[in-house]
């Protein structure tokens, strides 16, 4: 008999990542002679890095390696300001793929900062995407990935904050996160709406899911965060659960006994790799061994 597999209907490419890859195709096509590059991962995903590489994609992170002239497509998660405008500076032809919902963030954060407020960052500090936020916030801004860690930081007294999230947080986490704000300071501050709308769905599909299965399997790239924390998110459900890159990382034992199995994905993971990890979840037992 084989295992049931229960997927998420919001499974796959956000419409930040398919505008990406839609944009780094159309420019390959466009300027087929000049060399490409993607400044940073152009997504999270360890099979699409792979097929651009193939097809003579160069990944980098440093301008002095570029060999101009070029084309420089830059990557979904944005990029820091002053890299943007060093990219200005050399002769390549530039490409600007950052997901239309981190540009606003971006623009949002700044016209908090022109106002005089201080950015309180919910955000993974090494993630691009927050780097990148930062270059728009000036000095002083705090970043912090935890209710723990905003406790612990020093909130300078007499500064006017805002509060904002890199996209791909958790909603409740971050509210919150602004509750606990809220009760510090004794007062209400700004909170931008940065967080992506099909981050909290893909979440809140994956919470309802995960209360109906006996195990889970999330898959995505490690080095993607809104994968990541669609795993955490199943784990604070109380659901076991897997997360793994290909269907080829899934083990016999992993699924013994298992006969409902969900199965989502994060935003940056192609339908194939979905579609493979199904097939290989809805065999028996016996053929996985």
């Amino acid at each position: 008999m084989k295992r049931r597999v229960l997927r998420a209907r919001t499974a796959g490419f956000c419409m930040g990542v398919a505008l990406a890859l839609k944009k780094l195709d159309q420019s390959l096509k466009d300027h087929p002679r000049l060399t490409a590059y993607t400044y940073g991962p152009i997504i999270h995903n360890p099979q699409v890095l792979e097929h651009y590489f193939r097809l003579g994609v160069q990944e980098t992170v440093r301008i002095k390696e570029i060999a101009t002239p070029a084309l420089v497509v830059i990557r979904a998660h944005g990029i820091p300001r002053s890299v943007q405008e060093e990219l200005s500076r050399i002769s390549c032809r530039v490409v600007d793929a950052t997901c239309p919902k981190v540009k606003k963030a971006q623009m949002l954060i700044a016209e908090q900062v022109q106002q005089g407020r201080v950015l309180l960052l919910f955000g993974e500090s090494d993630h691009p995407e927050v780097q990148g936020l930062l270059s728009y916030a000036g000095d002083g801004a705090l970043v912090f990935d935890s209710l723990e860690k905003l406790r612990s930081l020093n909130l300078p007294p007499k500064k006017s904050f805002f509060l904002a999230a890199q996209t791909t947080q958790d909603r409740n986490e971050f509210e919150s996160v602004r509750a606990s704000l809220r009760e510090r300071l004794d007062t209400e501050i700004p909170g931008l709406d940065t967080i992506c709308d099909a981050t909290r769905q893909r979440q809140s599909e994956a919470r309802e899911i995960a209360g109906a299965v006996e195990l889970m399997v999330v898959v995505g790239g490690r080095q993607s965060g809104n994968t990541r924390r669609l795993a955490q998110v199943v784990r604070d459900a109380g659901t076991p659960c897997i997360h793994i890159e290909s269907a080829g990382e899934l083990r016999p034992e992993q699924l013994e006994s298992v006969a409902l199995v969900g199965l989502t994905a994060g935003a940056s993971t192609p339908r194939w790799v979905i579609d493979q990890v199904e097939r290989t979840l809805a065999e028996t037992e016996e053929s996985l061994s």
